[in-house]
């Protein structure tokens, strides 16, 4: 997805005023912005999956052909029925969504802004990071993660960019725009992010659970442990290296 197709710098959404794009991936963008009314920095994630529609210059989405206009019309509902239910989660290390809404022809997820830096950033400077800077990093995620599970929820795209690390050092897993139920015989969109994405994740009908999630998870923090990247989960499954991998 090419920057070309964000929101510009000053652009109205609703009470929102768009600051700089911070992200995009295949199914959207994420925006720094600021909540005009209480003058408070939100995130907010755009549904915009360019394989399906594009940017029209009055800034609505509009479908690429008929074809793809009900693919785009499910996803949308999806994305908002999703939103819906990641609001019901409260949980001190997951971003909180505090609202969602249409426009532009496509749907909207405002997010708690965090301020930090991402774990890759963050640890840059602090290698190597002893076992109870690494705890105080897991634990937390992993109590986060049992209320998204448990909420029959997978989050499907943990890596270092998606865990920030506040001021205080505390952990916060953000970026739930690739965010699926978890239901049994769904068919899920493929999201792979090499070396955290298991080999279920690189087939829509692999098999993704939370699991899935957990394996991401391990990845991040042998990147943490190690200062090395995992290997992805394919080069694993036909000849798995890591225990040529000593720590650095």
């Amino acid at each position: 997805m090419s920057t070309d197709v964000a929101l510009p710098p000053g652009y109205a959404l609703n009470e929102y005023r768009i600051e700089s794009l911070l992200g995009l991936g295949g199914f959207g963008l994420t925006y720094l912005a600021t909540d005009t009314n209480l003058n408070l920095k939100v995130a907010i994630k755009e549904y915009l999956p360019t394989d399906w529609v594009h940017r029209a210059p009055d800034h609505s989405v509009k479908p690429k052909s008929a074809d793809t206009l009900e693919t785009f019309n499910w996803g949308r509902s999806r994305f908002l029925e999703e939103s819906r239910t990641l609001a019901s989660f409260h949980h001190p290390n997951i971003v909180r969504v505090m609202r969602f809404f249409q426009a532009n022809e496509t749907a909207y997820m405002v997010m708690d802004f965090v301020a930090g830096l991402p774990l890759h950033e963050w640890m840059r400077n602090r290698r190597p990071l002893d076992e109870r800077t690494v705890l105080a990093i897991a634990l937390p995620l992993l109590d986060g993660l049992e209320v998204v599970h448990a909420g029959g929820f997978l989050h499907r795209d943990i890596k270092p960019g998606n865990i920030f690390i506040r001021g205080d050092g505390s952990p916060v897993l953000i970026d739930f725009g690739s965010a699926r139920t978890a239901a049994a015989n769904t068919e899920l969109t493929t999201i792979v992010s090499p070396g955290f994405a298991p080999v279920e994740q690189y087939d829509s009908r692999g098999g993704q659970g939370p699991w899935s999630d957990l394996y991401a998870l391990g990845g991040v923090l042998y990147r943490a442990v190690t200062g090395v990247h995992p290997p992805d989960a394919v080069t694993r499954m036909r000849g798995d290296s890591l225990g040529e991998i000593g720590l650095m």
